[in-house]
Protein backbone atom coordinates (compact mmCIF):
# COMPACT_ATOMS: atom_id res chain seq x y z
CA UNK A 1 0.00 0.00 0.00
CA UNK A 2 3.01 2.24 -0.19
CA UNK A 3 3.18 2.02 -3.36
CA UNK A 4 0.09 3.99 -3.17
CA UNK A 5 2.08 7.24 -1.73
CA UNK A 6 5.32 6.76 -4.19
CA UNK A 7 2.81 6.95 -6.93
CA UNK A 8 0.35 10.05 -5.97
CA UNK A 9 3.59 12.01 -5.22
CA UNK A 10 5.02 11.22 -8.64
CA UNK A 11 2.35 12.68 -9.88
CA UNK A 12 1.89 15.86 -7.40
CA UNK A 13 5.78 16.57 -8.46
CA UNK A 14 4.75 16.37 -12.45
CA UNK A 15 1.98 18.83 -11.55
CA UNK A 16 3.98 20.84 -9.35
CA UNK A 17 6.37 21.42 -12.25
CA UNK A 18 3.86 21.69 -14.61
CA UNK A 19 2.10 24.88 -12.94
CA UNK A 20 6.22 26.08 -12.54
CA UNK A 21 6.54 26.04 -16.34
CA UNK A 22 3.05 27.75 -16.79
CA UNK A 23 3.81 30.37 -14.48
CA UNK A 24 7.43 31.36 -16.49
CA UNK A 25 5.34 31.26 -19.80
CA UNK A 26 2.87 33.61 -18.14
CA UNK A 27 5.01 35.31 -16.63
CA UNK A 28 7.29 36.27 -19.78
CA UNK A 29 4.33 36.61 -22.36
CA UNK A 30 5.08 40.16 -23.10
CA UNK A 31 8.82 39.89 -22.71
CA UNK A 32 10.53 41.89 -25.28
CA UNK A 33 14.24 41.22 -26.71
CA UNK A 34 16.41 42.61 -29.03
CA UNK A 35 16.81 41.01 -32.76
CA UNK A 36 20.27 39.75 -31.46
CA UNK A 37 18.87 37.67 -28.48
CA UNK A 38 16.94 35.00 -29.02
CA UNK A 39 12.88 35.24 -27.36
CA UNK A 40 12.20 33.82 -24.23
CA UNK A 41 11.40 29.94 -24.69
CA UNK A 42 8.74 28.82 -23.55
CA UNK A 43 8.81 26.12 -21.05
CA UNK A 44 6.94 22.84 -20.70
CA UNK A 45 7.24 19.25 -18.81
CA UNK A 46 7.03 16.13 -20.46
CA UNK A 47 6.00 12.82 -17.82
CA UNK A 48 5.69 9.28 -19.50
CA UNK A 49 4.42 6.53 -17.45
CA UNK A 50 7.13 4.66 -15.24
CA UNK A 51 5.81 1.15 -14.38
CA UNK A 52 8.98 -0.37 -13.38
CA UNK A 53 7.81 -2.08 -9.93
CA UNK A 54 7.93 -0.30 -6.47
CA UNK A 55 11.70 -0.59 -4.46
CA UNK A 56 12.09 -2.80 -1.78
CA UNK A 57 13.71 -0.04 0.18
CA UNK A 58 11.37 2.53 0.69
CA UNK A 59 12.02 5.66 2.20
CA UNK A 60 16.08 5.64 1.06
CA UNK A 61 15.74 8.15 -1.46
CA UNK A 62 16.59 5.70 -4.41
CA UNK A 63 14.32 5.51 -7.33
CA UNK A 64 10.79 5.83 -7.57
CA UNK A 65 8.71 2.86 -8.28
CA UNK A 66 5.72 3.07 -10.27
CA UNK A 67 4.51 6.61 -11.30
CA UNK A 68 5.78 9.25 -13.51
CA UNK A 69 8.83 10.28 -14.72
CA UNK A 70 9.13 14.12 -16.11
CA UNK A 71 11.55 16.51 -18.06
CA UNK A 72 10.96 20.02 -17.89
CA UNK A 73 11.57 21.32 -21.53
CA UNK A 74 11.91 24.51 -23.32
CA UNK A 75 10.79 24.99 -27.00
CA UNK A 76 13.82 24.29 -29.54
CA UNK A 77 13.30 27.71 -31.41
CA UNK A 78 14.63 31.10 -29.64
CA UNK A 79 13.02 33.20 -32.75
CA UNK A 80 9.91 33.79 -31.52
CA UNK A 81 7.78 36.45 -32.81
CA UNK A 82 9.44 39.38 -34.98
CA UNK A 83 7.57 42.49 -34.06
CA UNK A 84 7.39 45.68 -35.42
CA UNK A 85 7.59 48.40 -32.61
CA UNK A 86 9.88 51.46 -33.46
CA UNK A 87 8.60 52.90 -30.40
CA UNK A 88 10.11 50.60 -27.89
CA UNK A 89 13.65 51.36 -26.84
CA UNK A 90 15.49 47.44 -27.91
CA UNK A 91 13.83 47.98 -30.94
CA UNK A 92 16.82 47.54 -33.86
CA UNK A 93 17.33 50.29 -36.51
CA UNK A 94 14.12 48.83 -38.85
CA UNK A 95 12.52 48.86 -35.36
CA UNK A 96 12.05 45.01 -34.75
CA UNK A 97 11.89 43.15 -31.50
CA UNK A 98 11.63 39.68 -30.63
CA UNK A 99 8.63 38.38 -28.45
CA UNK A 100 8.05 34.95 -27.31
CA UNK A 101 5.88 32.57 -28.96
CA UNK A 102 3.61 31.98 -26.08
CA UNK A 103 0.07 31.74 -26.20
CA UNK A 104 -1.89 33.09 -23.45
CA UNK A 105 -5.06 30.74 -23.83
CA UNK A 106 -2.99 27.55 -24.28
CA UNK A 107 -1.00 28.40 -21.08
CA UNK A 108 -4.48 28.99 -19.13
CA UNK A 109 -6.10 25.75 -20.21
CA UNK A 110 -2.50 24.22 -19.41
CA UNK A 111 -2.75 25.81 -16.03
CA UNK A 112 -6.62 24.67 -15.18
CA UNK A 113 -5.63 21.00 -16.12
CA UNK A 114 -2.47 20.69 -14.01
CA UNK A 115 -4.06 22.33 -10.87
CA UNK A 116 -6.83 19.52 -11.37
CA UNK A 117 -4.36 16.86 -11.50
CA UNK A 118 -2.69 18.24 -8.78
CA UNK A 119 -5.21 18.07 -6.60
CA UNK A 120 -6.65 14.68 -7.95
CA UNK A 121 -3.03 13.05 -6.44
CA UNK A 122 -3.76 15.31 -3.20
CA UNK A 123 -7.08 13.74 -2.67
CA UNK A 124 -4.91 10.12 -3.63
CA UNK A 125 -2.50 10.91 -0.63
CA UNK A 126 -5.27 11.86 1.64
CA UNK A 127 -7.23 8.74 0.78
CA UNK A 128 -4.88 6.76 1.27
CA UNK A 129 -4.00 8.31 4.53
CA UNK A 130 -7.16 7.62 5.89
CA UNK A 131 -7.37 3.76 5.17
CA UNK A 132 -3.84 3.45 7.18
CA UNK A 133 -5.62 5.02 9.80
CA UNK A 134 -8.79 3.38 9.41
CA UNK A 135 -6.14 -0.08 9.55
CA UNK A 136 -4.63 1.37 12.73
CA UNK A 137 -8.10 1.52 14.11
CA UNK A 138 -8.81 -2.36 13.13
CA UNK A 139 -5.51 -3.25 15.13
CA UNK A 140 -6.51 -1.98 18.12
Amino acid sequence: MLSIFNIASTGVNFYKNSLDAIAHNVANVNTVRTMEEGAVRRQSVVGSSNTSPAPSMVGTGGTVGAGVSFTMVESSSAVGLVTYDPENVLANADGYVRRPDIDLTTEMADMIIAQRGYQANLAVVQRATEAYQAALQLGR
